[in-house]
């Protein structure tokens, strides 16, 4: 039958099969708290800040500063990643970070200049340990050309889905009932935990590259991965979107309080679905699955466009959810197969990189949008977006090797 990444020319198997291979199921587990705090960290800035300034457009900056500086200094940790070790670099990006996220809650509570907490901001955002692209690089050095591979990905897609649902709402609940600077030092607490506790598990580690073949530029500039990248940018750009469209659509019917299980309509779909798509085995190549993905992800946006009834919109918003998790497995499945172990952990950075650089944009321009016309605007920005992603994975499946 094809292969899943261009390696694997049997079946995927069960979860339970993936989490059997040696040292998985520690190296999973123990990044979990990490997961969690990662998914809090962002929103935790908000609370920070707003909480000493009062002011959300400072909360916003800071937060923009942490966004872009993640995107573009987590390729660069991740290079250092791949050249010297997991076990030797993520220790040193942990202690940088808790330095960071200290000096950003030092500088809130003193009251400091804007510029000031921005200046935190980005070293908290360049900082931050790349963890789901270690513990994906992991999942490759343990079976890259097995038929677990796929599965073991679906079941890191469900691990960040899951972390990104309780992650959020941990961080509202214990700034709004304590404090943001509890909620921020759990955060970090909850990263230096996972991160510490990841980079014991030494046995499955990759190994450090021989040379430094991290620095070839050709490793990673080549069509299909440059184009994964593009699609990545593409659903960064949808969810970024949709965040706004739904949140405009709830105010704007003066229910604001529908705008959080609306939009967790969609993340829940999305984790049925990825525990699916894993547990089972799939015939077509993965290049193929992945345009076909796109376009159903595109085709599910649609309704979006005409729907006006709460209880439509949550219909509606299950839809792309189908579509959303076996585009998150099939994306890391192809970068593992498009580029050398050497440099796989930045081929996952840049992807997450590309998906948060897309979010930021998408969220300004449907914020734009919506504040010029409708909410249904905001979801026709959306179906731009998965139109773009599509076209993008089109490039993908006729320049893949």
């Amino acid at each position: 039958m094809p292969a899943l990444t261009g390696r694997i020319s049997t079946p995927t198997s069960s979860y339970a099969a993936v989490l059997r291979t040696p040292g998985a199921w520690k190296f999973y587990l123990a990044a979990a708290p990490a997961r969690i705090g990662l998914a809090m960290t962002s929103l935790g800035i908000v609370w920070l800040v707003h909480g000493s300034t009062g002011s959300y457009a400072a909360a916003g900056t800071v937060t923009g500063g942490f966004a872009v500086a993640e995107a573009v200094a987590g390729p660069q940790v991740a290079r250092l990643i791949d050249r010297f070790g997991q076990t030797r670099m993520l220790p040193i990006t942990l202690v940088v970070h808790a330095a960071a996220v200290a000096t950003l809650i030092g500088l809130t509570l003193s009251h400091a200049s804007l510029w000031s907490l921005v200046a935190a901001g980005v070293l908290t955002g360049g900082s931050l340990p790349q963890v789901g692209a270690q513990t994906g690089a992991r999942w490759s050095h343990a079976l890259r050309g097995t038929p677990l591979l796929s599965s073991a990905f679906a079941l890191e897609a469900l691990g960040v889905g899951v972390a990104f649902m309780v992650g959020p709402a941990l961080i509202g609940t214990v700034s709004a009932l304590s404090s943001p600077v509890v909620g921020t030092a759990l955060a970090t607490s909850l990263v230096l935990a996972g991160g510490f506790a990841l980079a014991l598990q030494r046995s499955t580690a990759p190994p450090p590259a021989k040379r430094d073949h991290t620095k070839d530029p050709d490793r990673l500039l080549r069509k299909a991965f440059l184009a994964l990248v593009a699609t990545n940018i593409g659903i960064g750009i949808f969810f970024g979107s949709m965040q706004v469209a739904v949140t405009a659509y709830a105010v704007d019917r003066g229910t604001p309080s529908l705008a959080g299980p609306l939009y967790s309509i969609t993340s829940l779909v999305g984790l049925a679905a990825g525990f699916a798509y894993g547990a089972r085995r799939w015939r077509m190549p993965a290049r193929s699955q992945f345009l076909l993905a796109m376009i159903a992800l595109s085709i599910g946006t649609i309704p979006l466009l005409v729907v006006e009834t709460p209880f439509a919109v949550g219909i509606a918003l299950a839809l792309p959810g189908l579509a959303i998790a076996p585009i998150q497995t099939l994306s890391a499945v192809l970068a593992e197969s498009e580029v050398e172990s050497a440099v796989l952990t930045q081929a996952f950075t840049w992807l997450n990189s590309g998906s948060a650089a897309g979010i930021a944009v998408g969220a300004a321009l449907a914020g734009r949008v919506v504040d010029a016309h409708t909410a249904h605007h905001g979801y026709a920005v959306a179906l731009l977006a998965t139109l773009l992603a599509t076209a993008m994975a089109y490039v993908v499946k006729v320049s893949g090797r």
